[in-house]
């Protein structure tokens, strides 16, 4: 996964856990701390695209197993809600000194219930978001209420979740039965976003009216429409993922502009690149087919959107200083290279150059004269002459 960094750093109880940090290639706006749902993983496709999502909008974001989860070392039997958000408060710690204080808590399912819970020792804490959770933790029993009577008796029992056996013990439902949402979510005082998929059959739609009725403004609240629990359909996780990251900029701070003209990329593992040109910030990359991820336009791509751009701006002014009835202007620009035939130096060693070819589309009410003077006028673009001209650059090192 790109721009992925596999840590590791002490639980609450001491075991060590298993994490990943994402990092944005380019300037840091927040930090966000995720909790998996129950007996699941960091490593789950939805939990990937929530983090991809929120890197590209400069968020940085730790995911990791709790305790006797995944790659984390521990006993899962051993652990309970309460030792749950320990571990949470301890990857919170975590990221405070190596990066900076989490700003975002987002949680999946039980995850969800986590942070709502732990949010009241999270002061940097700004927003919330939950995606399928339970009003109240205790909602967890029901995925082994057939063994309650065992675990009751021998103090615990073997059960099976989503396929898999785990040794659940009496504190942990002692533990759960304790908890109380309902007074934590209305004392957050933090921005609340819900999803969740009015078909979910792990933790019913009424869940999310709850923690909706509980908590106070800001909240909003996403219906998933028919994405399962574990938005294990690509598009379903993907949605979330655009949804969250949009919501989370309101909540992070603003990346710092560069100066009018200057431009600054910024890359980590990967050939995704961050560009910032003042306010604005894009995302450059390469297809998967060259080692990239495929996440925005090449660098190539960059070149003719600027000749295009530049193209379609130069027609307009002029256009609007002659008032040309010109309504509306497309470039369509293609970049090659080809065996130049007529160039010095050709008959020793075939040579390539670059070509662009330039196809431009204009709408108005304009005669052949005109149309023709538009055509000349767009050789005239800034950006045109500089590709023709003779560039030098002129590179160097900093300290």
């Amino acid at each position: 996964m790109r721009d992925e960094q596999r840590i590791r750093f002490p639980g609450a109880d001491g075991q060590t856990l298993a994490a990943v940090l994402q990092r944005p290639p380019g300037p840091l706006r927040g930090c966000a701390l995720f909790a998996h749902c129950f007996t699941c993983g960091k490593d789950l496709r939805a939990v990937r695209a929530l983090s991809g999502a929120l890197a590209e909008r400069g968020i940085a974001t730790l995911r990791f197993d709790f305790t006797g989860l995944g790659e984390s070392e521990g006993d899962f039997a051993d652990t309970t809600f309460s030792s749950n958000l320990d571990d949470l408060i301890a990857a919170a710690s975590w990221l405070e000194e190596t990066l900076e204080p989490p700003t975002l808590l987002i949680g999946h399912s039980l995850g969800g219930a986590a942070v709502l819970a732990a949010a009241h020792r999270l002061p940097s804490v700004k927003a919330i978001a939950t995606i399928g959770a339970p009003a109240d933790p205790a909602h967890v029993r029901k995925l082994f209420a057939h063994a309650e009577d065992e675990i009751d008796a021998a103090g615990e029992a073997e059960v099976e979740i989503a396929g898999r056996r785990f040794r659940i013990k009496k504190r942990f439902l002692d533990d759960l039965a304790e908890q109380c949402s309902a007074e934590r979510i209305r004392a957050l005082g933090r921005a609340l976003l819900i999803f969740h998929a009015p078909l979910d059959a792990i933790v019913g739609i009424d869940n999310a009216r709850l923690i909706y009725e509980a908590a106070k403004h800001p909240k909003s609240f996403v219906s998933l429409d028919d994405a399962d629990h574990l938005l294990s359909r690509a598009a379903d996780a993907r949605y979330v993922a655009e949804v969250l990251s949009a919501w989370a900029g309101r909540y992070v701070r603003e990346a710092p502009p560069t100066e009018e003209g200057v431009v600054v990329v910024e890359g980590r593992q990967t050939l995704r690149q961050h560009v910032q040109a003042g306010p604005h910030g894009l995302v450059a990359d390469e297809p998967r087919r060259l080692g990239g991820t495929d996440t925005g336009p090449t660098p190539y791509d960059l070149l003719l959107a600027a000749l295009g751009a530049c193209t379609s701006m130069t027609l307009r002014l002029y256009a609007d200083r002659k008032k040309l009835s010109l309504d509306a202007v497309r470039v369509t620009l293609r970049h090659d290279r080809h065996h130049a035939t007529d160039c010095e130096g050709c008959d020793e060693s075939p040579k390539l150059v670059d070509r662009i070819r330039r196809v431009i589309e204009l709408e108005g009410d304009l005669d052949a004269a005109q149309r023709a003077r538009l055509l000349e006028i767009a050789d005239k673009c800034p950006v045109h002459r500089t590709l023709e001209n003779e560039i030098r650059i002129e590179t160097s090192l900093t300290d």
